[in-house]
């Protein structure tokens, strides 16, 4: 290790004990991330994860299935892809794009981004349960898109015949907007504070942490 590896590895060390004796300091900027095998088995992951815990959600006893299955589970599917996927280029039709099919080894970082993606549907569409309310207590049909976006964007909106204002029946839907991106939104808006920040520390990612290592 060089000099200067040291005064970086010095400069990037966490002040939280805890998190340096878990996460390395240091970071290998040549691994691939961006992978035709993180979309694949990330896209699909999502998918399952979210359908099994919804699926399960509405049982008496509920099973709920957490990112750290995918994240045994896809790493020797990710090897087994790395040894047997063609090391071929791929041009994107139109565009000067192009993507390898196998650029490599199966990196921690393809790993962790898998298990992002699994995460992100692991705890479901809480404002699904509107949907299912409308179906299940009223017995009224919702068309798909109106349920997505409903569940995308909003929890309720002011009743047809109002009492109330206009201007304030306007503010009243807008502060209702945004029920299941709030969380998202909220987490870019303060990244340098609860990302950023070496201590927001987060304990139950260090299991993770330790894991893909």
């Amino acid at each position: 290790m060089t000099t200067s590896d040291v005064f970086a590895v010095e400069e990037n060390d966490h002040p939280i004990e805890e998190v340096r004796l878990t996460v390395d300091p240091s970071d290998d900027p040549t691994l691939p991330v961006l992978t035709i095998r993180t979309f694949f088995l990330g896209i699909i992951s999502c998918i399952l994860l979210s359908f099994v815990n919804m699926f399960f959600a509405y049982r008496t006893n509920q099973l709920s299935v957490g990112s750290v299955c995918v994240q045994i589970i896809t790493l020797p599917i990710g090897r087994f892809l790395a040894a047997t996927l063609p090391k071929k280029d791929v041009r994107l039709p139109l565009t000067n794009w192009s993507f390898s099919l196998n650029p490599g080894p199966f990196s921690i970082k393809e790993h962790c981004l898998i298990t992002i993606f699994a995460g992100a549907g692991a705890g479901g569409l809480y404002a699904i349960h509107i949907v299912t309310i409308v179906k299940a207590f009223y017995h009224r049909d919702i068309h798909p898109m109106a349920g997505f976006l409903l569940a995308q964007t909003t929890q309720v909106r002011p009743p047809e015949k109002s009492t109330m204002h206009l201007s304030f029946s306007i503010i009243f839907t807008l502060l209702y907007l945004t029920l299941q991106l709030l969380g998202y939104g909220w987490a870019g808006i303060y990244r340098k504070y609860l990302v950023e920040s070496p201590y927001m520390w987060w304990p139950a990612n260090l299991v993770q942490v330790s894991l893909f290592k």
